[in-house]
């Protein structure tokens, strides 16, 4: 004889094992599961680099993405449903990252991606991403090339290189400073920057006393340091990246320590901030992100709260804006419904217009690509003497010091 609770779990138990065969016997009935949709589970894909020059900023994305899908997944999931992240490396290689997409949507293993990583790397695999029609949430990227009108499933949430280039060239320029060099990594990214650098200088009238490319793996550092010292600068812009920075920064300050450098918010990442040390004092960088340690904001408490409730040991930028970038997206799936699809999370997206995380407002403003969901670009003019101790927040403010 059973009584009423035990009824009841049993009623309970046969609803939910009816429910999971519903869904799970789509196929018989002549319907196609949607891939990356199982009966309890929403599966998401990334390809970022956890090897090479930008192993250290994959690494980071991957955590941030982590603890806010886990933050999800403690409270019940997504109506029901639990967040997984398949994550393949691809050591910021574009035709390692095409092959990556490829087989994350040829094997039906995702219903959407988040936080792939760099500029040539998403243009490599943007075609397979429209031809299939799958949502592709928060790139690291601020590049112009893949913000155009026909990119109906790239949801942006940073704000463009373009952007950030010409807040530091009137920033430049508002010193005093007359006469710059650029320097730009030699792939898509930096191409990108060093055009931004180019119109952004014509409008503020400044010289150009070179523009140099430095290999991605930073491997002509010192042979570029000597060409830029030679133009004799007054200021040095970087639109590099990764290790590929460190190498540059360091001979540069091994050549002239009082040069002035800027460069945007990809310039310095967090795993290369013990190998800089004091070589970052007099340097200016911009950031696309609040301040994830600046305790004032809720929405850096709420963050490192997610990080630290998930054993997560990092909590620079590049890992809060995975996070940031994982907040939207699962925004999108709430509005969705209960029985998403790649083509529902899409049009879910597109309609955001305000959402806030904490204190930070995110929301694309019509429902027309290209979608971009922030603007933020802080420049501080704060000057501050950096050692071990300081974190990588300091960083990502604007510390440039007037050359004397």
């Amino acid at each position: 004889m059973h009584d009423n609770k035990t009824l009841g779990d049993d009623r309970r138990r046969f609803l939910k094992q009816g429910l999971a065969a519903s869904l799970l016997a789509g196929g018989a009935t002549g319907s196609r599961a949607e891939p990356g949709v199982g009966a309890q589970t929403l599966t998401f894909g990334t390809s970022i680099p956890l090897t090479g020059p930008l192993g250290g900023a994959g690494t980071e994305l991957a955590a941030g993405v982590r603890a806010a899908f886990a933050a999800v997944n403690r409270s019940g999931g997504v109506l029901g449903r639990e967040l997984r992240l398949e994550v393949l490396d691809d050591g910021y290689q574009p035709e390692r990252t095409v092959q990556n997409v490829r087989q994350l949507l040829d094997q039906d293993r995702v219903l959407g991606f988040v936080s792939l990583l760099g500029t040539s790397n998403v243009a490599a695999a943007m075609p397979l991403i429209e031809q299939q029609g799958v949502p592709c949430v928060g790139m690291l990227t601020g590049a112009g090339v893949l913000r155009r009108p026909e990119s109906r499933h790239l949801f942006h949430v940073r704000a463009s290189y373009a952007q950030e280039t010409e807040r530091v060239v009137e920033m430049l320029a508002g010193s005093g400073i007359q006469r710059l060099a650029v320097v730009y990594l030699d792939n898509g990214f930096g191409k990108d920057v060093l055009a931004n650098a180019q119109r952004a200088l014509e409008l503020g009238r400044m010289g150009l006393s070179g523009a140099h490319a430095l290999a991605v793996d930073g491997a002509n550092a010192q042979a570029v340091a000597d060409a830029v010292i030679a133009g004799k600068p007054a200021a040095v812009l970087l639109g590099t990246t990764g290790t590929a920075s460190t190498a540059l920064i360091k001979a540069l300050r091994a050549r002239q320590a009082g040069l002035p450098l800027a460069g945007i918010s990809v310039t310095v990442i967090g795993s290369e901030l013990a190998k800089l040390g004091p070589a970052l004092q007099g340097m200016a960088l911009t950031q696309v992100m609040p301040d994830p340690e600046r305790q004032k904001l809720l929405v850096a408490r709420q963050f490192q709260a997610a990080m630290k409730a998930n054993n997560e040991t990092t909590t620079g930028t590049t890992a809060f804006e995975g996070w940031i970038n994982a907040q939207l997206l699962v925004e999108g799936l709430r509005r969705a419904g209960r029985e998403p699809t790649r083509e529902k999370l899409r049009n879910a997206l597109a309609g955001i217009r305000r959402f806030e995380v904490g204190d930070l407002a995110l929301g694309y403003p019509s429902d027309a690509p290209p979608y971009v969901a922030s603007r933020y670009v802080e420049l501080d003019r704060k000057s501050t003497r950096l050692n071990s101790s300081h974190s990588q927040h300091l960083v990502c403010r604007l510390l440039l010091e007037k050359k004397k």
